[in-house]
């Protein structure tokens, strides 16, 4: 990954700010170091006068069953990106088996070479479905081919990642492509035909527009800042969009997520389960499926853990409570 990601010891976003291609983010990056940052401030609650029972990490979502409520996040075009170690095909043939032995499930990325939703689809497919295909914002005809491949690749839930409309490549893509009306929206959630994510959702507006338009969840997230400069955190924004939905759709939300402390304080926040993305690259791309199962272990340990000592067996027991903010 030389001249890429650098490994740092911290994955915080300050040693690769305004670096794309590459894994840094848009402008001087503070949004993706804020991402991480804000996560630091929530504290978390101890609280071990309660019964001793051994914590339950298992989320049911869509009809699946995964050990831990943490998905791997979207990335391509990871040449690019991340090395030539790895071309997406590949990348993908070690992510999503890997993330399905582990116990967890890995969304997919798209790009402007078709090859790389080709790739994602054609793994998923191998997989049993088990993964969540992420198309962009693409013109309505790009959205219905990509669709295809996702219908073909028989995947329990599908993803459209909505804030992709501020990467430059989309940006200048003819015909137009970016923005989705919710009327626009709804068409394509219509027409997926399986449990529908919208990611990219940072005010309660748009997380309103999104349940209007059918959405089954969404993901809180800013694009790991890699869309737009000085950008609120996940993690400053998550509480009052679950609060604003109410249960009407299940929250997402990722963001400079890199612990099970981090997951722990997400899920007493609203969310659902998260997303982490950086991680689980550097995982593949430093030690292949091993790394993945390594990572899941210890993000779902770190998690187990906090449970414990903050008094709550099940993911269902994590309260607002439990966390504090000064």
């Amino acid at each position: 990954m030389e001249g890429f990601c650098k490994m740092c010891r911290v994955c915080d976003g300050r040693a690769c700010g305004n670096t794309i291609p590459g894994p840094g983010a848009k402008g001087v990056g503070d949004t993706a170091i804020r991402n991480y940052d804000k996560w630091k401030e929530i504290r978390v609650n101890m609280d071990t006068i309660c019964e001793n029972r051994q914590p339950d990490t298992t989320l049911e979502l869509f009809g699946k069953r995964f050990r831990f409520p943490v998905f791997a996040g979207p990335v391509g075009a990871v040449e690019l990106h991340y090395g030539d170690r790895y071309d997406d095909l590949a990348y993908n043939n070690i992510l999503i088996p890997a993330a399905r032995e582990a116990g967890i499930a890995a969304f997919t990325g798209d790009g402007m070479n078709e090859q790389v939703m080709i790739s994602a689809c054609s793994v998923i497919g191998e997989n049993d479905g088990f993964g969540i295909p992420t198309v962009k914002p693409w013109n309505a005809e790009m959205v219905a081919q990509k669709m295809e491949l996702v219908r073909q690749s028989g995947s329990f839930a599908v993803a459209m990642d909505i804030d992709a409309a501020g990467l430059p490549f989309l940006k200048n893509f003819q015909p137009p492509a970016g923005s989705k009306s919710t009327k626009e929206l709804t068409e394509i959630i219509r027409e997926a035909g399986v449990p529908f994510i919208v990611k990219g959702v940072m005010t309660v507006a748009g997380a309103r527009k999104a349940v209007e338009a059918g959405a089954s969840a969404i993901v809180v997230s800013n694009h790991g800042g890699r869309v737009l400069d000085q950008c609120p955190a996940t993690a400053e924004v998550l509480e009052q969009i679950a609060d604003a939905c109410g249960g009407a759709v299940k929250i997402l939300v990722d963001g400079g997520i890199r612990s099970g402390v981090d997951i722990f304080k997400a899920l007493a926040l609203g969310a659902d389960a998260v997303l982490i993305a950086r991680p689980y690259v550097c995982a593949v791309y430093r030690q292949g499926a091993q790394g993945v199962s390594e990572l899941t272990e210890q993000l779902g340990t770190e998690l187990a853990d906090t449970m414990a000592m903050c008094g709550a067996a099940s993911l269902s027991e994590i309260r607002r409570e439990m966390v504090f903010r000064g």
